[in-house]
């Protein structure tokens, strides 16, 4: 099995649970909109955040391999 069809399938199968449940929730309708935009929101701001870390990081690495 290739590992992109393993992220694939990985990834439907999170986002179809997670649509399940949000079906399936006991919250109303605004409570369970803002519920979710402040999660989005959260997880936004952390990719955001880990993914400039990581630029940092390779930025550095590369600077320190070219100065050699």
């Amino acid at each position: 099995m290739k590992p992109v069809n393993f992220f694939a399938g990985f990834l439907l199968g999170a986002l179809l649970g997670a649509a399940a449940v949000l079906l399936t929730t006991p919250r109303s309708g605004s409570a369970l909109q803002e519920n979710v935009r402040v999660r989005v929101d959260n997880a936004l701001t952390e990719g955001r955040r880990a993914a400039a870390a990581r630029r940092a990081e390779l930025e550095a690495r590369l600077a320190s391999l070219t100065a050699k």
